[in-house]
């Protein structure tokens, strides 16, 4: 089992983590590549290769990033609409 939890602040780690299973992810949408990093991180937790505390310090920092993404879309669209 994988444990590095205690190393994973950002989403860049969440994302090295991933890649040390051969996973990468770009659909093109940093918020569509977020929801996949939680996917297939729910999978490797499943498969038994991550430990919970991993598992759990990646959640964590993915939904963080999910919201400020989210928020992140929010403001530049409100802005683009302003200006059309």
């Amino acid at each position: 089992m994988q444990s590095n939890g205690s190393h994973l602040k950002t989403y860049y780690d969440v994302l090295q983590l991933l890649k040390r299973f051969d996973v990468f992810i770009y659909v093109g949408r940093r918020l569509w590549d977020i929801e996949l990093a939680a996917l297939e991180i729910d999978n490797l937790y499943q498969a038994g290769v991550l430990d919970r505390e991993t598992y759990l310090q990646a959640k964590l920092v993915l939904r963080r990033e999910h919201r400020e993404q989210k928020e992140r879309d929010l403001k530049h669209k409100e802005g683009t609409s302003k200006n059309e």
